[in-house]
Parts: C-alpha cells; structure tokens; sequence
C-alpha cells in the first residue's frame, strides 16, 4: 500500500494511505428505482485566457468527456448549471454553445431513450448585462433562453434568476413571472430552488425568507401548472424543509434533491415518499451514485448505505463556507480522476480553495473509495503539493 502526503492547517505534514480503489460495476440497463442527474462542471482550455472576467474558453473534447463519463454510469446530466460556473465564470455565448453541444452529444452518446433523461440544461436570466431589470424584461430573458433551450431539444430547468430576486417586491411578483413563464413550456420543466448558501443573491427567493412562507408560494406555483412541472430542484442545504415539502406535492410532480449533505436519506426515503437526484455532488462521486442506486434497484439497502454514506463527508468538505466555490473542489477531484489535464477553472476559480481544504479532499475521497486510480490520484497531488513548495513525506 502506497501512501499521499497532507497538509493541515498549520503546514504539518502527514502520511495517509492509499490503496487500491473498490472495483464498482456500471449499470447493464438504465437505473430504475430513481432519477438521478449529476450536475456537471466545465473544463478550461487550461492555455487560454481563463482569468477573472474574461470570457470562457472551453476545451471542448474534456468537457464532453466527461459528460460521457457520467452517462456511462446510466446518470443523466445537468448541464449549464451553477456547476458549470453560471454567474460564476461562464459568460452568455460559452453558456449556449455548452448546452448546443452537450445536447448534440447526448443525442448520439448517452443511451438514453428519453433525451429529457439524458440531459436537462439550465435556463435563466443571466445573459442580460445590467444588474436591474423589471418584470416584463425579466420574462422575455427567461422566454428567450427557453426558446433556445427547447430548440436543442433539451430538458429544461428553470433557475432562480437573480434579476427575478431583485426586481420582485412581493410574493405576488414571483407568481406572475413564473405563470408567464411556464405558459411557454413545451414539455415539463423542473423548477430550481437555489439557497442564499450558493447565492447569498438569492436571499428571499419566491418571496421570503422564511422557508416555509417560501414553500407554499412554490406549491402555489406548481399547483397552477402541474401539468408543465416535472419536479423541484431544492437546495437549501436544509433537509428537513425538503422532506416537509416533498410532502406537499401533487401526484406525478418530484421532488429532485439538491441538498449535497444530506442526500443519502433523502433519496433513499421514508417509506413513503422518497427525493430522486440532480446533485454537483454526484459530479464528483458518479460511479459511488450510480453503484448505490443499482443497489436501491435490488432492494438491497445496507449495500446502498455502505456505498453512498462515505461519500457525504465528502461532499460536506467540498460544499464548506463558502458553499459557492465547492465547484473548485468538483473540478480538482476531475482532475485527480484523469477526466482533465490540469484542475484550472474558468475565470480562476481554481484558486478559490486553500491547500489544506484540497488535502482533505484527497483524505475523504480515499475513504469515500471516490479515486477511481488511486495511483494517478497520488502522483498529480504529490506534483501539485510540489508546484506550492511542498516535497511529499514518505
């Protein structure tokens, strides 16, 4: 057994071990107990000129990649969302060419038969340049993005719009503009629940800041248009008000958990009722994700725990204050997978972790059994402790 060294916070070096990675199975068919999409990142042309606020420069051939790699684990992908660095990095034409192109692969390379299940895509307001906008233009720039997004044929998500949390003055506000909005659905959307965790702009969304006024302005909205909703994206790191809403949905509409530190129970359920998947944390541990639901779909659930509660550690490290920089620890853990050639980020955000945060990454993905080549894995973390000034203890 081979070992990596880490760094805490005060610079103390240590051995950790590392072996060989459990081997886990792909799925022979689709996953069928539940709907699981993993949020995927975006990968840097790692020469370009990738810093803070110019516009993304993407290496398409890494990108698309690594969707095929999530694919391969029967999980659909959740593209152009906050994980792909929107309103973080990812500039208006970087955005739609990544939906254009990851919808075109997922056409030919998913194996899905429902494209909606292969793919759903992120649809928002964020093209618009000035910072405030009233309503009505709050709905063209959500119907303009729907329109392109509904044109790829691509399932859809409609994001919490940060012009939206500005421009609205009551509950009243958030009603009108979604009712607008979803009269132009085609086919079921999924709504987005984003928190003030991910976005401190989001503070108050559908609203109010209480969480429960929130949630029946939500199951306000769903209830007038059941028949476009597919479900609801919640992630407000806040497990309970998702169980209670969950709860309170109409037949036929799912509740789609976004709760990065407590998905485990969340998706496994009460019995009852249960929250299917669409996580940036499943990014970061696709094959442990899918590996559990198989495990879900044999009803066998001490396998499903054994598989998938490790990894939550995890995703509590790389979902830590500041939550929004966590897709700096999606992206490195890509990086120690082979997925990509450099752990760079657009606008640099690579930079946003410190070096003992990313050494406890590497510890809880070696827990987590979360490093597919464990050999790989150490030798790009030892190269990458070297670039800072660190030589790896033996």
């Amino acid at each position: 057994m081979t070992s990596v060294t880490l760094v805490d916070d005060h610079g103390r070096l240590t051995s950790y071990p590392i072996g060989a990675a459990e081997p886990l199975a792909r799925p022979t068919g689709p996953l069928r107990s539940r709907t699981a999409f993993a949020a995927a990142h975006v990968v840097p042309l790692a020469w370009a000129d990738n810093v803070p606020g110019a516009p993304a420069e993407i290496d398409w051939d890494a990108t698309l990649g690594f969707r095929r790699h999530l694919w391969s684990w029967g999980l659909g992908v959740a593209d152009a969302m906050d994980t792909a660095q929107r309103n973080m990095g990812l500039d208006a034409a970087a955005t739609r060419e990544l939906i254009k192109r990851s919808t075109a692969e997922a056409r030919g390379e998913s194996g899905f038969a429902d494209l909606s299940d292969a793919i759903v895509v992120g649809v928002n307001t964020d093209h618009i340049d000035e910072p405030v906008i009233g309503l009505d233009r709050v709905v063209a720039g959500y119907l303009e993005q729907l329109a392109f997004a509904q044109d790829q044929g691509a399932g859809v998500v409609l994001m919490a719009s940060r012009h939206l949390a500005r421009a609205a003055r009551s509950a009243e506000d958030y009603l009108t503009v979604y009712d607008r909005v979803l009269a132009e659905a085609e086919r079921p959307v999924i709504l987005h629940w984003l928190g003030e965790a991910f976005d401190p702009q989001l503070a108050g969304y559908f609203g109010s800041p209480d969480t429960g006024d929130a949630s029946k302005i939500v199951l306000e909205i769903i209830g007038d248009h059941v028949a476009r909703v597919r479900g609801i994206k919640m992630s407000l790191l806040d497990a309970e008000a998702e169980i209670s809403l969950r709860a309170e949905l109409p037949d036929g509409v799912r509740l789609f958990t976004g709760d990065d530190y407590n998905y485990s129970r969340l998706i496994e359920g009460d019995g009852r009722r249960y929250s299917d998947a669409l996580l940036g944390a499943f990014a970061a541990v696709a094959p442990n994700a899918s590996a559990a639901i198989q495990a879900l779909d044999a009803d066998d659930h001490d396998r499903y725990h054994a598989l998938l509660d490790p990894t939550e550690a995890l995703a509590r490290q790389i979902f830590a204050t500041p939550t929004f920089y966590y897709k700096t620890g999606v992206a490195f853990l890509s990086w120690l997978n082979g997925h990509q050639p450099s752990p760079a980020m657009v606008g640099g955000l690579h930079s946003a972790r410190s070096l003992p945060h990313l050494s406890e990454i590497v510890r809880l993905a070696i827990d987590a059994n979360a490093l597919t080549a464990p050999d790989l894995a150490a030798a790009r973390w030892h190269g990458f402790l070297a670039l800072n000034g660190i030589e790896a203890v033996s």
